[in-house]
């Protein structure tokens, strides 16, 4: 197959978490109008910074008057989470050309890592895995873009809109990113922990409870992979 047609199979595979993605842009617009924001600064920010947590998250703090210095520590904390889908995907990247690893590390979502990572397990990078990769991360992005302009637009003229649980669209698009990926103890405990710790530790300031909550199962995943593999030499001799 060419490099178009791994591209336009990225863009088709990218449709479910499009679903989420769309109604989640809307909510964001529409917020980002009502706290003040131009239509320039409200699209600007989803064009330039793509990172629809820490969007809302730099929103509300706009909204409570925070200063520029909480708002920036907040949201790299919440983005921290995206070192973790580079590393993960490094091995399959990490030997594409600088102009590649560039745009695709943009374009690293939660959705977009949730699409090309099940790519990348079951085949690698051979057949153009990049072109699938880019395909995913525009497709995502331009969905992004265009509904956060229709919300920053239309928004303010609906009722309420933040109040209609359009918002549940994005938790099913999590809810089917983190489900399928749990295929083995250690991972089905990570989550678990993760979940636990995030729900205890939801309270702590500048989300630092998400981080403890990624720190936790990734150590509880790392413990139980170790415990299920033999260390070397273990074959029973003396």
């Amino acid at each position: 197959m060419s490099r178009l047609q791994h591209f336009l199979y990225g863009s088709r595979d990218s449709i479910p978490m499009i679903v989420g993605i769309l109604p989640f842009g809307l909510i964001y617009g529409a917020l980002a109008s009502l706290a003040g924001l131009s239509l320039g600064q409200a699209l600007g920010m989803s064009l330039l910074v793509y990172a629809g947590s820490a969007q809302f998250i730099a929103i509300s703090l706009l909204t409570l008057g925070s200063g520029t210095l909480v708002i920036l520590l907040t949201t790299f904390v919440v983005n921290l989470r995206h070192v973790l889908y580079s590393a993960a995907l490094q091995p399959y990247v990490g030997g594409l050309a600088q102009r590649w690893r560039v745009s695709l590390a943009f374009g690293l979502t939660d959705e977009t890592f949730a699409v090309v990572q099940r790519r990348y397990l079951a085949r690698g990078m051979a057949e153009h895995g990049q072109w699938y990769h880019a395909g995913v991360a525009l497709a995502l992005y331009v969905s992004w873009v265009s509904s956060s302009l229709v919300g920053a637009l239309f928004g303010q003229s609906v009722p309420n809109l933040a109040g209609w649980g359009l918002d549940f669209a994005m938790l099913a698009t999590f809810i089917g990113i983190v489900v399928p990926a749990l295929r083995s103890q250690p991972q089905i405990a990570a989550a678990l922990v993760a979940g636990a710790v995030a729900l205890l530790c939801h309270s702590w300031p500048y989300k630092l409870g998400l981080m403890a909550a990624a720190l936790s199962g990734i150590a509880i995943g790392v413990l139980l992979e170790r415990y299920k593999t033999p260390a070397s030499g273990e074959d029973g001799g003396v």
